[in-house]
């Protein structure tokens, strides 16, 4: 064979293998899944699937954030914390009326958010031309007036209930505002993102806990009787596909773009491969950092905001592990957890073939406690394969 098509024909197996492995996982489901009442196999069948792609949906958003996270060189144990308190938060926000914990949180968190978004354009404007002490004061100023303007206009809605629109924006501002301290933690505190995200995920664990009441910790939601008819749009379905899967395929969509064509997304894989590098070359990496984790703290809301329109329901006590299986679903797809190397789409294909073989698992009908065992080797297996330690190890074995 000639020398050249055969390492052009190597290199394209390389470079895909991740689909490959996909491939593989979808013909294993092909083989080993029962059959209907007609013949046909279940786990082909559009319900099967789109099913799938609803229960990955959740989890699928936040490795999303996580990869941006971990292209930086960092890692985000926070987000299943944070999905926990967006649940509740939505929860709360749907179905109590008037000043409550959940509304006293989500109001403080948006005019943060928006008092410093106001802050920071008005700055930005004025820094050149009036001088950094006019452009601090007109912007603190004018900032402090949204924010209080925030309290303005929501307050007088509170007790008729809040929309499904602003309950949204409320919660993904949490998000923001949590994903925010992350990134100032690491870049301006200088912590390691492993103690500042622990901290972080403990922390928010007890807010939400605290947010929801020692007297209710599970919220429940009926859309129509006790929450805007309107939320239920959240858990329908789209010509088949459901709004879920729609939100977090837009979400890939989107995210994939960013890194692709943004200056932004270059400088996360920069930042990641060689953070004094970035330096030098005059990139912001302190802001990269803090718009990376909050982007991650907003996805994860987002993620809880999905949650408690699947489930019905906000609980603290949603997310516990969840932000493992991100990082998981992460490093399958391909990206190193030293940072500079990954992509979206290997994100999403790591989230479908962990959602795959569980749909396996449970088409199989294998033990739950099987199944973590299972999953365990599976991650150890693709991690080796995508790193190329499997041939490594071969030769070692030889060579004793």
């Amino acid at each position: 064979m000639n020398p050249v098509r055969g390492g052009a024909a190597l290199s394209l197996v390389a470079s895909t293998k991740l689909y490959w492995g996909m491939l593989l996982v979808l013909i294993a489901g092909t083989l080993l899944s029962p059959a209907d009442s007609s013949g046909a196999s279940i786990f082909l069948s559009l319900p099967n699937l789109t099913d799938v792609l609803r229960q990955v949906s959740i989890t699928g958003i936040i490795a999303v954030g996580m990869t941006f996270v971990i292209l930086s060189g960092g890692i985000d144990l926070s987000v299943g914390s944070v999905m926990a308190l967006g649940c509740t938060l939505t929860a709360m926000l749907l179905t109590q009326d008037g000043w409550n914990r959940g509304a006293v949180l989500g109001c403080g968190a948006t005019a943060l958010v928006t008092g410093a978004a106001v802050y920071a354009a008005i700055h930005g404007l004025l820094a050149r031309r009036a001088g950094g002490l006019v452009a601090h004061g007109v912007g603190g100023a004018l900032g402090l007036l949204t924010a209080a303007g925030v309290f303005a206009v929501i307050g007088p809605l509170l007790p008729g209930g809040l929309g499904v629109v602003p309950t949204i924006a409320l919660v993904l501002c949490a998000g923001l505002v949590v994903g925010a301290i992350n990134g100032a933690a690491v870049s301006v505190g200088g912590l390691q993102p492993f103690i500042a995200t622990l901290a972080t995920m403990v922390a928010v664990q007890g807010a939400a806990r605290l947010t929801a009441g020692a007297d209710q910790s599970v919220y429940p939601i009926y859309t129509g009787v006790n929450a805007p008819a309107g939320f239920e749009l959240l858990r329908s379905a789209v010509g088949g596909v459901p709004v879920p899967g729609l939100v977090f395929l837009s979400v890939v969509l989107a995210a994939g773009v960013v890194l692709a064509k943004h200056r932004f997304g270059r400088t996360v894989y920069a930042i990641g491969g060689n953070e004094q590098a970035a330096r030098l070359a005059g990139l912001a990496v302190g802001r990269a950092k803090v718009a990376v984790y909050a982007f991650s703290g907003l996805l994860a809301a987002l993620a809880g905001v999905l949650y408690a329109a699947q489930y019905r329901q906000g609980k603290p006590d949603a997310g516990v592990g969840l932000e493992l299986d991100a990082i998981a679903a992460v490093v399958i797809g391909g990206a190193s957890l030293s940072g500079g190397k990954g992509t979206v789409t290997g994100a999403l294909a790591g989230v479908l073939i962990f959602g795959l073989l569980t749909n396996i698992f449970q088409l199989c009908n294998i033990d739950s406690n099987a199944q973590l065992v299972l999953k365990g080797v599976i991650i150890v297996a693709a991690v080796a394969l995508q790193q190329g330690r499997l041939p490594r190890l071969r030769r070692a074995g030889g060579a004793t």
